[in-house]
């Protein structure tokens, strides 16, 4: 196994990659808990679909294609598992939003 190799200067781009992906994680799982606390005041079947849904598509698609974005780039995931791990993030996000979906639709 080799070492990690990380560049000798920060490239900007990649600063500003890593603050986005890190803020738009952040801020899906502020949406999704404020539909969750919906839920909760409310119990209202549709909010918790609906924050299922933006949890799913915002954080955990998000962090997973931050990870396996890394985990390819730096050789610590076989290149081969590129495209079934692109299948599992972008079904991810099928799933999230089949959930937003559904939410609009469910009656009480």
């Amino acid at each position: 196994m080799t070492a990690i190799q990380f560049p000798a200067t920060l490239d900007l781009v990649w600063v500003a990659t890593v603050v986005l992906a890190g803020a738009s994680t952040l801020l899906g799982l502020f949406i999704g808990w404020q539909a969750y606390r919906g839920f909760r005041r409310n119990a209202s079947r549709s909010m918790r679909y609906l924050s299922v849904g933006l949890v799913l598509l915002t954080a955990v698609t998000f962090s997973a294609a931050f990870v396996g974005s890394a985990l390819l780039r730096y050789g610590l995931l076989d290149a081969s598992l590129r495209g079934p791990f692109t299948l599992v993030v972008r079904s991810l996000q099928f799933v999230g939003l089949a959930f937003i979906a559904y939410s609009l639709y469910a009656r009480p």
